[in-house]
């Protein structure tokens, strides 16, 4: 899943209503039984129609680092996850998608976060674009993915997960990375180090979002997210 965001802007999409005021009494003595708890996510009133799928990757307009390297790593045309999502993500829109192992998901995502952030420079501590994923191993498979890609296009990837060495990464998020790829957990402690600050992102994936969410760590992205 991919969002857009404008930095230094808090995101609508997360929001949590709280209510202090009381039912009032029937006549009979009993008050009325109190409304079901709001969801933690309110769903988006209206939903943009998609834009048309394409048929091959010079249909769409990605940097010409990326369509070499595609050829290069031997991707031809677009799986179908690819051409129905790319044309919206590149657009900046939000965008959801599913697909099984091998679907070709991850560049689905990452093509979109490396050409948008194509030519542009990190600050220290600073990152981009956010990749958040439930696993160390899945964070290191997405790093392996994408970066042929990033090193095309001169992007920085950094990946930030627990059960690693938390100066070692810290050391690389101050030498500056685009592209942060992260487990909510060790980003939080980063964040809390000091280490990292994510007023500068304006694409943010959640890759695996609902094994995330069957791991318990919805909090903890709800508060990146904000």
């Amino acid at each position: 899943m991919t969002r857009s965001e404008r930095p230094h802007k808090r995101s609508p999409r997360t929001t949590q209503a709280k209510s202090t005021s009381q039912p009032k009494a029937s006549r009979g003595g009993r008050r009325p039984s109190a409304p079901p708890p709001p969801s933690e996510f309110t769903p988006p009133e209206t939903v943009t129609p998609a834009l048309p799928a394409v048929a091959a990757f010079a249909d769409l307009d990605m940097p010409e680092g990326l369509l070499r390297t595609l050829g290069e790593q031997g991707v031809t045309e677009p799986f179908p996850i690819q051409a129905a999502t790319l044309p919206n993500s590149l657009a900046g829109r939000d965008v959801l998608g599913r697909g099984r192992t091998g679907s070709g998901k991850t560049l689905a995502f990452g093509l979109a976060i490396l050409a948008r952030t194509a030519g542009r420079r990190a600050e220290p501590g600073a990152p981009l674009a956010l990749v958040l994923v439930p696993t160390r191993e899945l964070a290191q498979q997405v790093t392996d993915a994408l970066t042929p890609y990033a090193v095309a296009l001169r992007l920085r990837i950094t990946t930030v997960v627990g059960g690693m060495s938390i100066s070692r990464q810290s050391s690389a998020l101050r030498r500056g990375a685009e592209i942060l790829i992260a487990t909510p957990g060790r980003l939080h402690d980063l964040i809390d180090r000091g280490d990292c600050r994510l007023d500068q992102v304006a694409v943010t994936v959640l890759d695996e979002a609902d094994q995330m969410a069957d791991m318990g760590f919805l909090p903890q992205v709800t508060k990146l997210l904000k």
